[in-house]
């Protein structure tokens, strides 16, 4: 499987230059660290700051400096800081060109899962619908089962939606994958996993091409 660090290296590998990058809570905020060398994008936090760095070694600690997911970051050079109305208005204004986000499920029309659980507590939904209506490029994060075994990627999603036919990209422990025409096509495996453990935790309709190359670190 592949590690938390893993998963955000190979997610960072999407960012293009000149990208302005929204990250979700979770394995989504260690993107920050993985930015590829030679490209520059600005990540924004619901929040309000745009042009977050990664997080700070001890000296560069700034309490004051935090993530929406309330962990202390960085602010790059011209970075830009505001209130979260103004953010949202970035957001809802379809200025943000990728978001990456942590889910509970999601299903192979593209639904997503990712703010609520009944009878458990959960932090909110944060900025979650916002940014599944209005960034351009959507990649979830999540682990491919859930502790019991059961998949979280489904033909159906169970769970109260966050944003309905909007995913197209999943990275998740096991295997990147794309959703279209009503399955998940498997694209490429982690390094040591076998297709056939792809196949018996994945609950939704799956296509695997003929060659389904290994994830490369």
């Amino acid at each position: 499987m592949l590690t938390r660090e893993q998963m955000a290296q190979r997610v960072a590998r999407e960012l293009q230059d000149g990208d302005y990058v929204n990250l979700g809570i979770g394995i989504p905020t260690l993107v920050a660290n993985y930015v590829p060398q030679g490209i520059s994008v600005m990540l924004q936090s619901e929040n309000g700051l745009l042009g977050m760095g990664g997080f700070p070694e001890p000296e560069q600690l700034d309490a004051d400096m935090i993530n929406a997911g309330k962990q202390t970051v960085t602010a790059c050079a011209g970075a830009a800081i505001f209130d979260s109305a103004q953010s949202f208005a970035m957001i809802r204004g379809g200025h943000v060109d990728l978001t990456v986000l942590g889910a509970f499920e999601v299903d192979v029309q593209g639904n997503v899962a990712s703010w609520m659980i009944p009878d458990k507590l959960v932090k909110g939904m944060g900025g979650a619908m916002d940014l599944v209506a209005g960034a351009q490029n959507i990649i979830v994060t999540m682990t491919h089962a859930a502790k019991s075994g059961e998949s979280k990627l489904l033909k159906r999603c169970t769970l109260p939606l966050t944003g309905a036919g909007c995913i197209q990209k999943v990275l998740t422990d096991l295997a990147w994958l794309e959703i279209e025409g009503g399955c998940f096509i498997l694209r490429e495996r982690a390094p040591g996993v076998s297709v056939e453990e792809i196949i018996a935790k994945t609950a939704g309709p799956l296509r695997v091409p003929d060659y389904v190359p290994e994830m490369q670190f």
